[in-house]
């Protein structure tokens, strides 16, 4: 039988996801209570609030059974202290072509948000950088075309 597979995760990417199961845990008693009120009122068939309270519990339940499967195949990682891009680290990165510099962190893809520059070790760009260290460059097989970017620093 082979070894289960989990998701890299950060510790900070594993608490965030369960704070969010504890805040939809908060909420789950209103709406329970909502969607009772709402039954209470009768016919089912043309009452909206009642549709719309069933909705709302069923969309809580599915999201708090989706994050609850997340953290239980996910296995945090904790980055060592050295120059070698991992997941938890942030990197600096200059383009080779055009010499713009960018700083990401490498992240499991649950937490991935391009937004506040979280890339997922399992995107093209972070499995390229992935056991890479400063000084090396690296080229990316995007979907759309084939770039290198030079490692500038690695840290925790």
């Amino acid at each position: 039988m082979s070894e289960p597979y989990f998701n890299k995760i950060t510790a900070t990417g594993y608490h965030e996801i369960e704070k969010e199961i504890e805040e939809l845990k908060a909420k789950r008693p209103a709406l329970t209570k909502r969607l009772a009120a709402a039954a209470a009122l009768g016919d089912r068939s043309e009452n909206a609030e009642y549709t719309f309270s069933k909705r709302d519990l069923r969309q809580l339940e599915s999201r708090l059974h989706f994050l609850n499967k997340q953290l239980q195949y996910s296995k945090i990682v904790q980055p060592t202290n050295n120059q070698i891009v991992e997941i938890g680290k942030k990197v600096t990165i200059e383009f080779v072509d055009d010499h713009d510099q960018m700083d990401y962190q490498l992240v499991g893809k649950q937490e991935a948000d391009i937004k506040t520059n979280k890339i997922s070790l399992v995107s093209p760009l972070g499995s390229a950088l992935l056991n890479k260290t400063v000084g090396d460059i690296v080229t990316i097989h995007a979907p759309e075309e084939t770039y290198q970017v030079k490692i500038l620093s690695v840290n925790l």
